[in-house]
């Protein structure tokens, strides 16, 4: 079995909590090196998860000869350079999401992916959890019947965050690629476009209406799949406590289920046999059967369909949404 050892550039809170620990926890792969561009949050990283190297450059990281893959789990305005010097030096490489902060960063990753015949994959680790699994099961099974229209409803409270005058990255546009809805609205468009296609046609409206930071606090959409089926999405990042949602609701002429994407709340499932609420359990590291089917693909003997190619439609419609072009 072909031994994957890894190098992380990027060692924050997302490596820390949600993906980091589970490279390990597959057979036949293994950290080898960590590189952040903070000499103490690199050490403390590697001690901390034992981890016997770590780097302040990028290059280094990438050229050592004991790590021949790499994960990119820096802020997305990075991510096309760090994933292209990858490739170049023939290395495998798995992206955060979303897959870069522009669509035109995305092709760029692309065309140096098939040039050089190395694969990129991007972190959609959604589509692999169970929950998700369970919800593509009723949808693919015709519990619903045809499927006729797809809703997103996205409302939260500002962060504390929010108000602090050096604000976190997921808000500069120039890193992020837009505001909160650039960040979390990625993970439900590319959840949408596993289950129904790619969406061929999106407009939208954004605006800012509480004026705590300079991206959109406030979008609404409207979109339509490949296959005909259309869809809308709300999204607002200021709302009222009271107002607080977390849904996608998939209507069709048998009956309708909801679920949420971020709080795993039960899936609803309503026909004409009644209601249930479904509760499905997701492994401790979000990440984990993803980064599985990831190194399963790397060593061999699987094949992981979450790669550059297929999350680089989720900023396409991003950026229509947000009107970049």
């Amino acid at each position: 079995m072909k031994l994957i050892s890894w190098g992380f550039i990027g060692c924050g809170e997302v490596a820390e909590l949600k993906s980091g620990p589970a490279f390990n926890d597959v057979t036949g792969s293994h950290v080898e090196a960590v590189m952040s561009r903070t000499e103490a949050r690199a050490r403390s990283y590697a001690e901390r998860h034992g981890v016997s190297k770590w780097y302040t450059d990028a290059q280094k990281l990438i050229d050592d000869p004991n790590v021949n893959a790499i994960y990119v789990a820096t802020p997305p305005s990075s991510h096309a350079t760090f994933a292209i010097m990858a490739m170049r030096a023939g290395k495998p490489v798995y992206v955060e999401k979303p897959l870069a902060s522009n669509y035109e960063d995305c092709a760029r990753i692309n065309r140096i992916s098939e040039d050089t015949g190395v694969p990129c994959f991007v972190a959609y680790y959604r589509r692999y959890l169970p929950y998700f699994q369970r919800v593509k099961e009723i949808i693919n099974s015709g519990q619903i019947g045809q499927v006729a229209y797809v809703q997103v409803r996205f409302t939260t409270p500002p962060r504390p965050e929010d108000y602090q005058e050096n604000k976190p990255w997921r808000l500069i546009p120039d890193i992020a690629g837009g505001g909160y809805f650039y960040d979390l609205a990625a993970h439900q468009l590319d959840l949408l476009q596993d289950l129904f296609g790619v969406i061929v046609r999106a407009h939208g409206y954004k605006t800012n209406r509480a004026h705590l930071y300079d991206a959109e606090d406030t979008v609404s959409a409207s979109f339509r799949f490949e296959n005909g089926l259309v869809g809308s999405g709300s999204w607002c990042f200021v709302g009222h406590e009271s107002a607080r949602e977390d849904r996608i609701e998939v209507v069709g002429d048998k009956g309708m289920v909801s679920f949420s994407v971020f709080s795993y709340e039960p899936i609803r499932l309503v026909t004409s046999d009644g209601e249930q609420f479904i509760e499905v359990e997701n492994p401790d590291y979000v990440q984990l059967p993803l980064i599985k089917s990831v190194i399963e693909d790397l060593q061999g003997f699987g094949m992981c369909r979450c790669t550059s190619v297929s999350a680089t439609p989720v900023n396409w419609v991003m950026d229509r949404i947000l009107g970049k072009f």
